[in-house]
């Protein structure tokens, strides 16, 4: 209303952030060159020092030429002293900013010894690493240009420009590194049935083979990983390993032509098969079967367990001692029991004529 500009405030009371207002310009006045600057002090000095003589000389009678002298004297002594003070604060400037990169310099050359310090330190942490995680495999049962050539090759698909596969490899590593830490303590897992596991352990058993084999197993015999699986047991039984496998049902009546075709198959390759009925066995004979489970040279047992829709959910590997006792010794009243019944678990052709 009065003509003022208006101006602006803001609610909280706070001024603005300082990034926002423009820095002040320095008053700016007449700077004098100090090369002039010297020139009108020494020839302000030369004047004071030609009146100062000249008011001498009136008294004592000198000449022109001593006054003159005298001045320019005077005035060379004044810019000689201008020139010494700016030598002077020009060398306490270059003294400062030496000390200051000096400063600079050491603080640097502080900051890179302390990281090449870390960085070798780290270095050598890891070839220390390195060297005894090699050392822990030379002195291991496991085979060590085995471990080598895995490293090796995990190093060179992390070297492919493809995504996909250093991926891939990553999420393999991984999945082993954990499998490998779980045996470590004895017990490993996996969702579903793993058949891999299966064969591998079979071309790894050494003295024998013992395992049971419920209805939930048929479809799984006519399947390709099955010919593998009796291939690996085919080729442990020529190198005297001793396997018994024990096909388990219900009823008497569930052993029909299928059953006593697969019991008959594998013995046909030598192996140890028989089928029983639970019915017929005693009550106490019967205990804890109701998963197939492997035991491979009485160390390791390999489970399968059911869900409620007797599907293969879940896939364990069990090295614990206490376990794989138990295990045995369920087999062992299983099969005991097995040979006391007439026939002795063999099968006999459906007329009940012996084969």
């Amino acid at each position: 209303m009065n003509g003022a500009p208006a101006t602006t405030t803001t609610t909280t009371g706070q001024p603005p952030p300082a990034a926002t207002v423009p820095p002040r310009p320095e008053p700016r006045g007449l700077r004098v060159p100090p090369v002039l600057m010297k020139i009108l002090v020494t020839a302000l000095v030369f004047v004071i020092a030609l009146l100062v003589t000249n008011a001498l000389d009136q008294k004592q009678g000198a000449g022109d030429v001593w006054n003159l002298t005298a001045s320019v004297v005077i005035g060379g002594a004044a810019l000689i002293v201008q020139y010494l003070v700016d030598f002077e604060k020009r060398l306490e400037e270059i003294e400062t900013s030496q000390a200051d990169m000096i400063r600079d310099v050491k603080d640097n050359l502080v900051n890179h010894h302390v990281a090449l310090t870390e960085l070798v330190d780290d270095r050598f942490r890891q070839i220390n690493a390195a060297t005894e995680l090699f050392s822990n495999v030379d002195r291991s049962v496991l085979r060590s240009d085995a471990v080598i050539k895995l490293a090796r090759r995990a190093t060179e698909c992390g070297k492919l420009n493809n995504e996909t596969v250093k991926t891939f490899a990553s999420e393999e590593i991984e999945r082993l590194a954990g499998l490998l830490e779980n045996l470590s303590s004895r017990s490993a897992d996996c969702l579903g049935e793993n058949q891999d596991w299966l064969i591998g352990l079979t071309r790894c058993i050494k003295h024998s083979l013992d395992a049971t084999s419920t209805s939930v197993d048929r479809h799984f015999w006519g399947s390709e990983p099955a010919a593998r699986y009796l291939e690996a047991q085919s080729d442990a039984l020529s190198n005297g390993v001793e396997i018994r496998r024990l096909f388990l049902v219900d009823t008497p009546e569930e052993i029909d032509d299928e059953v006593r075709a697969l019991c008959n198959n594998q013995r046909a390759l030598e192996i140890d098969a028989r089928v029983v009925a639970l019915s017929e066995l005693p009550a106490w004979a019967q205990l804890g079967t109701k998963s197939d489970f492997i035991v491979f040279d009485r160390e390791l047992s390999y489970e399968i367990d059911q869900d409620t829709k007797d599907v293969n959910a879940k896939t364990t590997l069990n090295a614990r001692p206490g376990h794989v006792e138990h295990r045995m010794r369920q087999f062992t009243r299983l099969w005991d029991a097995t040979l006391r019944l007439p026939g002795a678990g063999i099968p006999q052709p459906a007329d009940g004529r012996p084969d």
